[in-house]
């Protein structure tokens, strides 16, 4: 009886460790690439920012670093939303595994992105 007890706890724990790893997608899923294109708006060099979702399941309200972040050509803030010391991408709408999208900014030099936080839709199963 007692190791019946153990098993079934165990195996309780064990699928609660396994749909836990898999509950979100971790913000590194989310590659942020940022390259010079060559063109040049207002003296400033443009920049072209990728951003794919490498987890299996999508990925939405998708939240930057945008602290100091300049740009001397307007960006669309359906793309890109200042929020504090954070911008919301592409108005909250999920990226699907393995999709990426992108936006343009220009300014002297390249910004330092990283994913803040978002929001995983369901199931996730790990990533790519």
């Amino acid at each position: 009886m007692e190791s019946t007890s153990k098993c079934f706890i165990s195996i309780i724990i064990l699928t609660l460790a396994i749909t836990g790893s898999y509950a979100a997608c971790p913000l590194k899923s989310l590659f942020i690439i940022v390259a010079k294109t060559g063109g040049v708006v207002g003296g400033k060099p443009v920049w072209k920012v990728t951003v794919i979702n490498k987890c299996f399941c999508p990925q939405s309200q998708i939240m930057i670093n945008c602290k100091g972040f300049q740009s001397s050509m307007p960006i669309d803030p359906t793309v890109l939303k200042k929020q504090g010391d954070n911008c919301l991408l592409f108005n909250g709408h999920a990226l699907s595994g393995g999709d990426g999208n992108q936006f343009a900014y220009a300014w002297d030099s390249a910004f330092n992105f990283y994913a803040v936080s978002s929001v995983t839709g369901t199931p996730c199963k790990g990533s790519l």
